[in-house]
């Protein structure tokens, strides 16, 4: 197997993530944005007998001039099915090709359930996986109504029956910015932490067209806004990245009809697969029932491995 660290084409690498509905860390924007910011990116392709069977993206963290770990977070993308042993294979010359100097480490948290990290032998996990919701919104709109939880559905109906208004907010910086601002607050006053906030200005510039990259969503009680959703869209899939309410629009279940309205947008811009974020049923428990109740699948990675 040889692995490729540089001269890859854009396009050939957004197809290969579009046909994997592959995550928002593998997403090519999502590097060329941290790249901006000052973070070291690599991205390798795997090729087997002149044909590509993985790629991967892998942010660096360095430890001054010592050393360096490179992180593929949701990765790789397998271009095909593979066996167990081929798998290893790849992960074996990705990590002894790694173009790193000094002391230096590969780590992945490959898009698997847990139990099915059969390809990653003899690699040794360090860190237990994360869970998050993945919906698939590539099927009629009466279908994902069907399949929502009784409960959800029930605050749906009440908040469509509201005096509540949706709105689909532009794309400049001017449109979002209080969503941006408020979502600071939210870190501050919950001790939470995410991406940067430059990040997100970064990224809805990243490609021609801004309505490919980013959908934000505000749900307003006469000229008050009560709540807001915004979304990354990468390739044929799309993360639910900030939310925000007010006590009233919690009240009107306003984030249940944001979500809603979101989820027919991201469908007629051909998005098929939505990732709805981490859950953790201990710190936001509330948070955790309103994702899992839309009827999405509950996805546990295997873990991080080294």
């Amino acid at each position: 197997m040889i692995v490729h660290w540089d001269g890859h084409e854009l396009a050939e690498w957004d197809r290969v993530h579009a046909s994997a509905a592959g995550s928002l860390q593998q997403d090519w924007a999502y590097g060329s944005c941290l790249k901006m910011l000052g973070v070291p990116v690599l991205r390798a392709r795997v090729m087997d007998q002149g044909e590509q069977i993985a790629q991967a993206q892998f942010i660096v963290r360095k430890w001054g001039r010592f050393g360096a770990v490179a992180l593929c977070t949701r990765g790789p993308i397998w271009s095909k099915p593979l066996s167990p042993e081929a798998e290893s294979a790849a992960y074996k010359a990705m990590k002894k090709s790694l173009p790193l100097t000094g002391i230096r480490f590969m780590a992945v948290t490959p898009e698997v359930s847990e139990g099915q990290s059969h390809g990653l032998h003899p690699m040794r996990r360090i860190m237990s996986g994360m869970s998050t919701v993945m919906l698939d919104i590539s099927m009629p709109m009466d279908q994902l109504r069907t399949q929502l939880e009784g409960r959800w559905r029930s605050s749906l109906v009440s908040a469509e029956s509201s005096d509540l208004t949706v709105h689909r907010v532009g794309t400049n910086v001017g449109q979002y910015r209080w969503l941006l601002d408020n979502e600071m607050q939210q870190r501050v006053d919950k001790n939470l932490d995410g991406l940067p906030l430059p990040f997100f200005d970064l990224y809805v510039q990243s490609r021609k067209q801004p309505s490919k990259n980013i959908l934000t969503i505000r749900a307003d009680l006469g000229r008050e806004r009560v709540a807001a959703m915004l979304f990354l869209i990468h390739g044929e899939a799309a993360i639910y990245q900030i939310g925000w309410t007010t006590e009233q629009g919690r009240e009107l279940n306003a984030h249940h009809l944001t979500l809603w309205r979101a989820i027919e947008e991201l469908q007629s811009r051909g998005i098929r697969v939505l990732d709805l974020g981490g859950v953790n049923t201990v710190r936001s428990a509330g948070v955790a029932r309103f994702k899992m109740r839309t009827g999405g699948k509950v996805l546990t990675l295997a873990g991080t491995y080294i």
